[in-house]
């Protein structure tokens, strides 16, 4: 009776969904793992960042190596990469060429990302010690080196579950998919909390625990994420072959388009590990403070950009599939005026309400420490809605299947990223320079890349009338502006406020009313998104009143 329960539910999470429930189902997804997320740096940031800066600046260091190989040979690039070749063969009924894809690109990226692996355990050492944080002195030093070949096999086991849900992410199938990054925030969690104390089996204590602990959830939280994956595959039907099927056009086609969204994956990450070198030489704590005010900023980021760039994408795929470029350009406003009209209040409000977002991962008693990642993150605030319109801009040339122009575009901001990084460091400007040049670096960025697309288009894909809105959109941040920052002068962080009881209301009630200005002023001034979004309310809130 529980097995078919059980077959009934995965069955029931496994189902086709619209544009609009993917939305909402990623959206909340990406929710959950954001506040799991919050949950472990808080854990974390209390057990070591006030105690131990050393030890959690060459925990943040330790990711550096293994992320960059797995953005490099994976992550976003394959989605991108993979779901119109896959949708293409699907479409067309040929699912034994779809599986024969499939197959060989699991079976070659599992190789590619072993061996990886296994590089990154032996060369660990003078990775960290001369490319990743030179800064760290000796102990930290060592610390980071050792954690990173724990964490090293991550790229081999994020590689296979990056597969498995591209495939399902194809079909419309989101759950697992969408749940799978809270799954490995769990693991990290369980790390935190018994892990760090030490492992015993049978009254044997077979490890010490510390710091070290963390590292070893992170490893059953990228196996559990893993079994996720492998749970979203029920009855899809998928003919796994232990092949390489080099001759398969879809297979080869996939290997055209991955390097180059590849490596704009691995230079944007490039990013990251000039910024730990830089931070990693500005005393204890400051790869850590950086760290977590990037992390922060890009929380929204996945919330709005990625979360609804992902639900339009195979809309957008499948529209200039039959050759309807008027319906991908009508859809591609859509997506694009709506991700601008939710990242505009959310930058604004991220900035007046930098110290309460801080207090939420931070509640150590280090004013030092929260000052600094509120003010790197105030930094990060305009990095927050260009980021976020950078993922449909991208997924803009993804759909049609071109992956060389983000890349050139990405080069050329990643490059004045870098440059204005460095340039800042030697003003000595400190962390808050490297937030600063991000920002820089990606509003450059997302305003190349919609130019490229506005010229392909002829002028014919943001017209009058999106610029228009964009007008009364920017009219109406200005006034949420005000009134967010009017209501931090109301409601001040205090020094004592290191209780989520006291700071989450604090942000609730600014955010609220900050909102709601935001959604009257964009009623008044005639935008479509606030309609929709009051005639929604109107329907739930008052659907019983005649």
């Amino acid at each position: 009776m529980r097995k078919i329960r059980f077959r009934s539910v995965v069955a029931l999470a496994n189902m086709k969904l619209s544009v609009k429930s993917a939305a909402v189902v990623l959206a909340s997804s990406t929710l959950v793992s954001a506040l799991l997320g919050l949950f472990r740096d808080r854990l974390l940031n209390s057990y070591y960042l006030g105690t131990y800066p050393t030890g959690i600046d060459a925990y943040t260091a330790a990711f550096t190596v293994p992320d960059f190989m797995f953005f490099i040979l994976t992550s976003g690039a394959l989605a991108v990469s993979f779901i119109p070749v896959f949708n293409q063969r699907l479409a067309t009924g040929n699912k034994k060429s779809a599986w024969e894809m499939s197959s060989s690109l699991l079976n070659l990226l599992a190789i590619l990302s072993l061996v990886v692996s296994v590089l990154i355990m032996v060369f660990a050492d003078p990775l960290i010690r001369y490319v990743v944080s030179p800064g760290l002195d000796e102990s930290g030093m060592v610390l980071a080196i050792n954690m990173t070949r724990v964490i090293a096999i991550n790229p081999f086991l994020f590689s296979i579950a990056t597969v498995l849900t591209s495939m399902q992410q194809a079909v419309g199938r989101f759950v697992f998919y969408a749940f799978a990054p809270a799954i490995y925030n769990i693991g990290i969690i369980i790390g935190i909390t018994w892990f760090t104390g030490g492992i015993n089996l049978f009254g044997v204590q077979i490890f010490e625990g510390g710091i070290m602990g963390v590292a070893l959830g992170v490893i059953l939280g990228a196996i559990m994420q893993l079994v996720v994956s492998l749970i979203g595959l029920f009855g899809f039907g998928f003919d796994y072959d232990f092949k390489i099927h080099w001759r398969n056009q879809g297979f080869r086609t996939i290997l055209k388009l991955l390097p180059p969204r590849s490596l704009d994956q691995g230079i944007d990450y490039i990013n990251s590990i000039v910024s730990t070198n830089l931070s990693s030489r500005m005393g204890a704590g400051a790869v850590r403070s950086y760290d977590q005010a990037t992390s922060l900023h890009t929380m929204p980021v996945n919330l709005i950009g990625v979360a609804i760039s992902t639900a339009f994408f195979p809309k957008l795929t499948d529209e200039l599939g039959t050759g309807d470029t008027e319906k991908f350009n009508d859809t591609f406003r859509q997506a694009l005026r709506t991700i601008i009209w939710i990242a505009l209040p959310i930058s604004v409000i991220a900035f007046f309400a930098r110290g309460y977002v801080v207090s939420f991962i931070s509640n150590i008693g280090n004013n030092d420490s929260n000052g600094t990642m509120a003010s790197i993150l105030g930094t990060l605030c305009v990095a927050i809605f260009a980021k976020s319109v950078f993922h449909i801009a991208t997924r803009g040339f993804y759909a049609f299947q071109d992956t060389k122009t983000p890349f050139r575009v990405s080069i050329v901001a990643i490059g004045a990223t870098i440059g204005l990084m460095v340039l800042f460091t030697f003003l000595d400007w400190g962390v808050d320079g490297l937030g600063i040049a991000q920002s820089i670096g990606a509003m450059f960025e997302v305003v190349l890349l919609l130019a490229i697309l506005q010229k392909r288009s002829h002028g014919r894909l943001l017209d009058r009338a999106f610029w228009r809105a964009m007008c009364r959109m920017l009219v109406a941040t200005v006034i949420t502006g005000c009134v967010a920052f009017s209501m931090t002068k109301f409601i001040p962080l205090m020094a004592t406020d290191n209780s989520l009881v006291i700071t989450i209301p604090k942000f609730l009630l600014i955010s609220l009313i900050s909102m709601g200005a935001y959604l009257a002023a964009s009623y008044f001034l005639d935008l479509k998104e606030a309609k929709l979004v009051w005639r929604y309310l109107k329907k739930k809130l008052f659907k019983n009143v005649k």
